[in-house]
């Protein structure tokens, strides 16, 4: 399996570990005096005490625990006064080893983590604002694509990714030409997907489908397909401005979720769940195109059997628009002293273009940096390149709890498809549901 195989991995985790953590987080509120400082003395430090020792966290899988190990050999030979301690943790545990681990001061220096989680991080006292005198707002929006503003919270940036994501279509060139189309031609604009996944379709004479057209996978990245691509070229916004107020419980958001829906109950191009998950429908052959990110270049290069393209995804009333995410690092709130110095060099580094670009061609994620994620050899290349062009429109939601914020469109989908109540009502439930949830963070 693959680095790219974790993106469920991650969905596991963010279903099941964030409940637990928010439960740690209330256990250990009165642990908060750890976080004054203090705390640096926690480290030793190596040899005759000038060389100061930090920590980094990340979560295990071997594709990024070797590249990180690799980028801290070269960031001690360029800073010997510097030792980088590496630590991993299983997936499944890496947030609650983070709520019991850096409250007393016993956890990293710099941590990874993804960009989703940053307000329950912020407000649980566990991340510092990144150093304005080296990370200032002006280099930052200046050298990073736009969507890194996700991470910034009250006037201030806690996190920087080495590499982003975005989203793309990809398609079976063999399924396309058994279904009379142009196996080097996918579909432009939302109109031609449509009407290219219905002669794709496949079912029997009862109506089961033996291959479906295209992926309506909301447990995977239809659910942003809806939110940020789909709802925004129907003319709407999923969230005002300042992302205090939801915005699509309007003719728009009807529009777009009766678009979609109608996708399983009028065009019948497609389910949910179809041969368990869009990934494996998609490998086996058994689907003929998918919506997904960069990251799931490596799982599908595996299958020496699969014949596919990566395209930008298609447009709608001649408007594009694509969403992004990010995992980032950021530095602990007890790091003080030497160790933040040496935490911010160690940043800058990780933040670097040989980082990122050795991150590309080894991980398999775009540089987070625009002069460099768009040099020809990256912005071209037949397979990153649609990734790399959808970065300029893209759109990272800063979300408050993604999983929550998942939900409400699967919930409403179950509604509307298995208990037949109007997409108005569906869409005014999750609307409500969602809001709430933006309500009390924001009144905090």
């Amino acid at each position: 399996m693959g680095f790219h195989d974790t993106f469920f991995k991650e969905e596991h985790m963010k279903k099941k570990g964030f409940a637990t953590i928010v439960l740690l987080m209330l256990l250990m509120a009165g642990n908060a005096f750890l976080f004054a400082g203090g705390q640096q003395d926690v480290k030793s430090t190596a040899g005759d005490g000038k060389v100061t020792e930090i920590v980094y966290w990340q979560y295990y899988y071997e594709t990024k625990k070797d590249l990180v190990d690799t980028l801290i050999r070269m960031f001690e030979a360029e800073n010997p006064d510097i030792k980088v301690v590496h630590q991993t943790f299983p997936y499944e545990q890496y947030n609650t080893k983070v709520a019991s681990s850096v409250p007393s001061g016993t956890g990293p220096n710099v941590i990874n983590l993804f960009y989703g989680w940053l307000p329950t991080y912020i407000d649980s006292g566990y991340l510092q604002p990144l150093p304005q005198q080296t990370f200032s707002n002006e280099r930052i929006e200046s050298e990073f694509f736009p969507l890194v503003s996700a991470a910034k919270f009250e006037g201030s940036y806690y996190a920087l990714p080495t590499a982003v994501r975005s989203l793309a279509l990809f398609w079976n060139k063999d399924l396309f030409k058994e279904a009379g189309l142009d196996p080097e031609q996918p579909p432009k604009t939302v109109a031609e997907m449509i009407d290219f996944a219905k002669k794709l379709t496949k079912t029997d004479r009862t109506g089961n489908y033996l291959q479906v057209g295209m992926t309506l996978e909301l447990r995977a990245q239809m659910h942003q397909w809806l939110r940020e691509v789909l709802l925004r070229q129907m003319g709407g916004a999923p969230y005002s401005d300042d992302n205090r107020t939801v915005t699509y419980a309007n003719k728009a958001g009807f529009d777009a979720f009766r678009f979609f829906t109608n996708l399983h109950l009028v065009e019948k191009v497609g389910m949910p769940n179809f041969m368990t998950d869009d990934v494996t429908a998609f490998k086996s052959g058994t689907m003929g195109m998918t919506v997904d990110g960069s990251f799931r270049l490596g799982t599908l290069d595996a299958v020496s059997t699969l014949n596919y393209g990566v395209a930008e995804l298609p447009e709608m009333n001649g408007v594009k628009s694509n969403f992004a995410s990010f995992w980032a690092n950021g530095i602990t709130s007890y790091t003080t002293g030497k160790q933040l110095e040496a935490s911010v060099k160690f940043l800058e580094f990780l933040t670097s273009d040989t980082a990122m670009a050795m991150w590309l061609k080894q991980v398999g994620e775009l540089p987070a940096k625009k002069d460099l994620a768009m040099k020809d050899e990256y912005r071209n290349d037949p397979k990153y390149g649609p990734f790399i062009r959808g970065l300029e429109y893209a759109v990272a939601t800063k979300f408050i709890d993604e999983n929550v914020q998942r939900k409400v469109w699967i919930d409403a989908w179950d509604e509307v498809v298995l208990n037949g109540i109007s997409v108005e009502a569906a869409v005014n439930q999750a609307a409500k549901t969602e809001q709430k949830l933006l309500d009390n963070y924001y009144n905090k």
